[in-house]
């Protein structure tokens, strides 16, 4: 009899089921929750990769088993999807790479299909479901007390995981201990993965605590958020840059970050994709950012119209020539001794 062959996506990437044998076995839709880990049997040769629980990603063959986890997403540029919505003939997709399972709903015409699977049952222990909350890190007690970089953006590829991975680096060569951290988004670990390159000394995320996506309840992602802070807290940190996924105007809890936060943000940057879309969020979220960067400041022009059209301070960060004025900046916001 063949083994099977699990590809473990990395949703699971705190989990055990890499070392700890499991099983699969299909269960009614009354025992199905977001968080659950199941596997999905690839039914079409993808076009769309993979990224495992080491963060290498690959393209899968039809028949391949994925493990990943029931989830939602909401992304303004690429879909939607829900495991709620699957339907009788158990299809679902791959709603990112990372392993998020659920029914897409909605896709942009520009992005390639998703990985279309079929449900092949959960993943077993002692006749018990195995979920990502079972692998979930304590908080503890401790409280946030140092100084946080927010970066928020006016959508989704507007550029934040640059901003952070860049104030990660200036921050780490002035010889401070940084922590890299995701508070909202859809699971993929290759983003706090590059803050790790770019010299973190620890990354977190929403996976951390349980969580496949933080599009889920007000009550449920601040608790959890509140954990994942508290697991923060037990580093010898000086610094922590936080990324909150997508927009504070969308269905991630964005905003629900922003406030847990509070005191803490000493400087607040925010990514656009363009220098209207920097209008729009000022207004409707009545956010004042200390700085504007991503797409929206990547000419003179844009950085110009930027300006102009919001009177906010704006800076291509993908420019070397502007590291001084940021460094100043952080030196300002944070208190702390940067060099500029």
């Amino acid at each position: 009899m063949t083994k099977e062959r699990y590809f473990l996506t990395s949703v699971t990437r705190n989990s055990d089921l890499d070392s700890v044998p499991f099983d699969v076995d299909l269960l009614p839709r009354s025992r199905w929750a977001a968080g659950d880990f199941v596997v999905g049997e690839v039914l079409t040769t993808p076009r769309y990769e993979t990224e495992l629980d080491s963060g290498r990603m690959i393209l899968n063959m039809k028949g391949d088993l994925l493990v990943g986890a029931f989830g939602k997403r909401s992304a303004t540029l690429e879909g939607v999807g829900d495991w709620e919505q699957i339907d009788t003939d158990l299809r679902m997709q791959s709603l990112t790479g990372a392993g998020l399972f659920g029914k897409a709903t909605s896709k942009s015409p520009f992005m390639p299909d998703w990985l279309e699977l079929r449900y092949r049952g959960h993943v077993i222990r002692d006749d018990s479901k195995v979920t990502m909350m079972q692998f979930a890190r304590a908080g503890g007690d401790a409280k946030l007390q140092i100084p946080v970089i927010l970066v928020v953006g006016t959508s989704m590829s507007a550029g934040k995981t640059t901003t952070g991975r860049i104030m990660i680096h200036e921050l780490t060569r002035a010889g401070l201990r940084v922590g890299g951290a995701k508070l909202t988004g859809a699971s993929r670990y290759r983003d706090i993965l590059s803050f790790l390159d770019a010299g973190a000394a620890a990354v977190f995320d929403f996976v951390d605590v349980g969580l496949p996506s933080t599009v889920c309840s007000a009550d449920q992602y601040r608790e959890c958020l509140r954990q994942l802070l508290g697991v923060i807290a037990g580093y010898q940190l000086d610094v922590l840059v936080a990324e909150a996924g997508a927009s504070p105007l969308e269905p991630y809890n964005g905003e629900i970050a922003i406030r847990e936060l509070g005191e803490r943000i000493r400087c607040t940057v925010l990514c656009a994709s363009d220098p209207y879309a920097v209008v729009g969020v000022k207004m409707a979220f009545n956010l004042r950012p200390d700085l504007v960067a991503g797409p929206a400041t990547a000419t003179a022009a844009a950085t110009a119209l930027v300006r102009r059209l919001s009177g906010l301070y704006a800076l291509d960060l993908t420019d070397r020539a502007n590291m001084s004025p940021l460094r100043r900046l952080l030196a300002d916001r944070l208190g702390l001794a940067v060099p500029v």
